[in-house]
């Protein structure tokens, strides 16, 4: 193995692990938490240690609504085990994130859906997910 391929393997630093390192966490504990930025009060995901909108390094975890609206989705179409989606959810705080749709025919899941978070056990540990809410006005 080179070492410049030896390297892009690595996380950029100890901080960048420890922001992801601390939304798994979070996770584990039932909590659904992302970055939100004190100097320009914006939220974002993926966790990273400065705003990707203003370059703070003032950064606080909060527990958003957990609702959103699908913006994309795939079906994906499984040999073995069943069909599922890999939806793009637009938090209403504003982060857009990838995650599945559960609870529901893979076929019923849409493109402006209203959807909400919710915290998934697996063998491999907590998944985000979310589930179809009513439609919201």
């Amino acid at each position: 193995m080179t070492e410049a391929l030896s390297q892009a393997q690595r996380p950029q630093s100890a901080a960048v692990d420890a922001c992801d390192r601390h939304y798994f966490e979070a996770l584990t504990q039932g909590r659904f938490e992302i970055p939100k930025c004190r100097d320009c009060q914006k939220f974002h995901f993926f966790p990273r240690v400065c705003c990707p909108h203003c370059g703070s390094q003032a950064l606080d975890w909060i527990t958003p609504s957990g609702k959103g609206t699908i913006y994309s989705l795939t079906i994906v179409r499984a040999r073995e085990g069943g069909d599922y989606t890999v939806v793009l959810v637009d938090l209403d705080e504003g982060p857009r994130l990838m995650s599945r749709v559960v609870g529901m025919p893979v076929d019923n899941v849409r493109i402006g859906m209203q959807v909400e978070a919710r915290i998934d056990t697996t063998d491999e540990g907590p998944l985000l997910v979310f589930a179809a809410t009513k439609e919201r006005s």
